[in-house]
């Protein structure tokens, strides 16, 4: 099978378990750069990756890259692509995004209308038409501008994969599935280790650890835009990808996973969000307020999102907030916390310097990823607890 390259983009800062995700399911990795990864890999990546990743964000198959410092250079180097590799005559087309960053070039809605002139006119000479219906399957393009050189993706996966399907009602400020999903990445967490998310709203980290430890695969129920490219992939291989998804499932496994939050109706749309993830089973959700929170079992995870403050009447409950927080934390014995927060002062009212912190962004806010570190288990528990989960396994 003839091996492209493929772009992931990714939240800024986590890249690093982007390439491990990557590494993990096989391919190569060819660049690592600020907010995507680049790898290697034949039509089966196409199909295994946006079902299987769960920390990027959509996977692009790579049309070309090359620098352009004017308009008339953009024009000639998209010119210059195969779009008819990649494109049939009834395909419809066009540039979705274009983002720019330190380039002379930088006007996303200029880009875009150049660089669709440049495709039509590179499509015309080799279907030899001067009007294309674009009645048939969809290839949006996005492209992305560093330092004048040009990048171009055709975008393979349609919504974002951070939208698994489960999750049609949101909470407050609700943290976006792939970010959650490498956040307990980043933490030393295992499915057979105790996690407590006390600020859970719609339940994304609680529902994303399940599926990490049921092995779900985050794709698999849902679609993707290239599932209609016939031209280039066969529908056989999608179903192969899905087949092999379904084989490695495991949700008859014990786990210690709980979602607290003071909201009743918050815990409710988590428990619905769980159901539609197919990890309710997995899953302890109660309404419970975070000055309440604690446990009876020794060296577990707290992996939470709490609230940030962004609208300006929420920001004179934080300081509580957070000093309930490192309250009941403090009371819980050789825990430990790991929370994605924008709040200047969580350190100062959880009262407790964090071991490490992560610069991480949400969307377009910067926040801090704080890891505040428990004891590990003696060696003796953890031998055990691991022969124990091999023999049922």
């Amino acid at each position: 099978m003839e091996k492209m390259e493929w772009i992931a983009p990714c939240h800024f800062g986590l890249e690093s378990v982007l390439k491990k995700e990557i590494q993990d399911l096989g391919y190569e990795i060819v660049q690592v750069e600020d907010g995507r990864v680049t790898f290697c890999g034949g039509m089966d990546a196409l199909c295994r990756a946006n079902i299987f990743l769960r920390t990027a964000e959509r996977i692009l198959l790579k049309a070309g890259s090359f620098r352009a410092e004017t308009f008339d250079e953009l024009f000639e180097r998209t010119r210059e692509l195969p779009w008819e590799q990649y494109i049939p005559e009834d395909g419809k087309f066009w540039v979705a995004k274009a983002a720019s960053v330190k380039s002379r070039l930088f006007s996303p809605s200029d880009i875009q209308s150049i660089m669709k002139k440049a495709m039509v006119e590179r499509l015309r000479s080799r279907y030899r038409i001067q009007w294309f219906p674009e009645t048939g399957a969809s290839y949006p393009v996005r492209v992305f501008l560093m330092k004048d050189t040009v990048t171009v993706g055709i975008d393979t996966t349609g919504v974002s994969l951070h939208k698994r399907g489960y999750r049609p009602a949101a909470g407050k400020a609700p943290i976006a599935e792939n970010l959650a999903a490498a956040l307990i990445m980043l933490s030393p967490w295992r499915k057979d280790r105790i996690l407590v998310d006390p600020f859970c709203g719609s339940g994304t980290f609680p529902i994303e650890a399940a599926m990490m430890a049921a092995n779900i695969a985050p794709g698999m129920n849902r679609s993707f835009t290239a599932e209609s490219w016939t031209n280039l992939l066969d529908r056989k291989c999608w179903y192969e990808a899905v087949n092999e998804a379904q084989d490695l499932i495991d949700d008859q496994i014990e786990t210690d996973i709980q979602g607290y939050d003071a909201d009743g109706d918050v815990i409710r749309t988590a428990r619905r969000n769980a159901e539609e993830a197919g990890v309710d089973h997995l899953i302890h959700f109660q309404q419970r307020a975070v000055k309440d929170l604690r446990h009876p079992k020794k060296y577990g995870f707290i992996i939470t999102n709490p609230p940030y403050g962004e609208r300006l009447e929420e920001k004179s409950a934080l300081p509580q907030i957070y000093r309930e927080f490192g309250e009941a934390f403090r009371k819980l014995d050789s825990w430990s916390a790991y929370m994605i927060t924008s709040y200047e002062d969580a350190e100062r009212y959880f009262g407790r310097k964090a071991d490490r912190n992560r610069k991480i962004y949400n969307g377009m806010i910067r926040t801090y990823f704080y890891q505040f570190q428990g004891p590990k288990p003696p060696r003796q528990k953890r031998e055990t607890r691991t022969a124990e989960s091999d023999k049922t396994e």
